[in-house]
């Protein structure tokens, strides 16, 4: 048993999170994700409730374990155009589709039974995640081999960043309709980019890549109040801090063989959330409402180039995130649930070319889910969703040789642009067992 809860651990630690709103899930396990990621307000797994509201755990009063894995499918494309020389007319134009396959998402949780007013659970979970595979091309300009002494881009794009979070989450029942919860959070993170834009270029050699993945840790915590009427509604409201991170050291390698060593601090941001429900017949209603500080953040919420031409941070806006999901509990030991999540897009249009390692933005996305209650004990759940990025992320050609008091970020003099879409697919399955 060691060894198999070791496996998923690790598992966990070396998955990519499921990136869609910005760069954070938007839910957590199969029912979870199946409700859209409402929970705050409206607990209906263990999961859902340590990832949103750690007061809402009080609900669980057995002994619950539970386990999902799902397989995430996406289909970003990196589009750019480029007017060469500036003012010529001649426009180069191209499209680049990622060639990255599947990723894993699992997730583990835990409750403590309880016959008191203190309640106990513990979260293994990846949260957080980004990354693409664009391969070399001859026609998309952005994918173009490098060439100092000429029309030329990056070459290859490719980023991995993933952000794994263990939780340990009290909870007290102050009244039998009203509990608090705290829950300390420690961060396990890594991230990968090629080329790596957070380092100096030089003039020979451009942009270096990093030689291998560099790793950082972090920690925080999050707060929640959650109320249960007893007669169908409820309500919740939870506060996770900013994840605070010691820098990342990268090594990193020139295409002229040539090396060297920088560091880029990149935190998770703080989110609010506030949640209700409503529990009547067969149904169960969930809302969640939160707010994502980005623009408070470090890596985020700096923009632009450095002094040295390297880049400061992504410049991403706060975001907004809706979150709702139904549960139909009418036919025996088969629950059926939908969900549906919106985010706005963090991306600000002049800056986007800065997040072309980070594309995974989703506007819309769509669950259907169903379980199946074995027993009285045991329960098994899937999941099927599908995202959409809605209108393409775009923005002009940013390059720090253009830099000018009048052309702070270096716009590209002549015509261009550089646009990203995606879509995304997944399947999860969940089992939990309770005693």
């Amino acid at each position: 048993m060691k060894n198999v809860v070791t496996f998923l651990f690790f598992l966990c630690a070396v998955s990519w999170g499921f990136a869609q709103a910005g760069h954070i899930m938007q839910g957590v396990g199969s029912v979870n994700m199946s409700m859209g990621g409402a929970a705050t307000g409206q607990p209906l797994d263990i999961s859902g409730a340590l990832q949103w509201n750690p007061a809402a755990i009080t609900v669980f009063d057995q002994d619950q374990i539970r386990l999902d894995v799902g397989l995430f499918f996406s289909s970003p494309e990196l589009s750019s155009s480029i007017e060469f020389p500036p003012g010529s007319g001649q426009e180069f134009s191209g499209t680049t589709e990622d060639d990255r396959g599947m990723s894993p998402l699992p997730a583990l949780a835990y409750k403590i039974g309880s016959t008191s007013r203190h309640h106990f659970g513990f979260s293994a979970f990846g949260i957080s995640g980004f990354g693409v595979t664009f391969p070399e091309s001859n026609t998309n300009p952005i994918n173009l081999p490098p060439n100092p002494e000429g029309l030329g881009g990056f070459g290859r794009v490719e980023s991995n960043y993933s952000l794994f979070q263990v939780g340990a989450a009290y909870a007290y029942e102050l009244s039998e309709k009203f509990s608090i919860g705290v829950q300390p959070t420690f961060n396990f993170a890594s991230l990968d980019l090629m080329p790596n834009p957070t380092a100096n270029p030089t003039q020979e050699a451009g942009y270096p890549s990093t030689d291998g993945a560099s790793t950082a840790f972090g920690f925080g915590a999050q707060f929640g109040v959650f109320y249960d009427s007893g007669s169908g509604f409820k309500a919740g409201a939870a506060y996770k801090t900013t994840q605070t991170f010691g820098d990342f050291e990268f090594d990193n390698v020139y295409l002229d063989g040539s090396t060297g060593t920088n560091k880029f601090n990149l935190d998770y941001p703080s989110i609010l959330s506030f949640g209700v429900g409503y529990s009547t017949g067969a149904f169960d209603l969930a809302l969640d409402y939160r707010l994502v500080n980005y623009e408070n953040t470090d890596g985020f919420e700096a923009a632009g180039w450095t002094q040295t031409a390297s880049v400061a941070g992504f410049g991403w806006q706060n975001i907004n995130i809706i979150s709702a999901g139904v549960q139909y509990s009418g036919i025996d030991r088969l629950p059926l649930r939908l969900g549906y999540t919106y985010s706005s897009n963090p991306i600000q249009d002049d800056l986007a070319f800065f997040s072309i390692p980070a594309t995974a933005i989703i506007k819309n996305a769509f669950q259907f889910g169903l379980g199946y209650e074995i027993s009285d004990r045991f329960e098994i759940d899937g999941v099927f969703h599908f995202g959409s990025s809605g209108d393409a992320t775009s923005g002009p050609f940013l390059n720090p040789e253009f830099i000018s008091p009048d052309n702070p970020n270096g716009v590209y003099p002549g015509l261009s642009e550089v646009s990203y879409d995606m879509t995304t697919f997944m399947f999860m399955f969940g089992a939990q067992y309770s005693w």
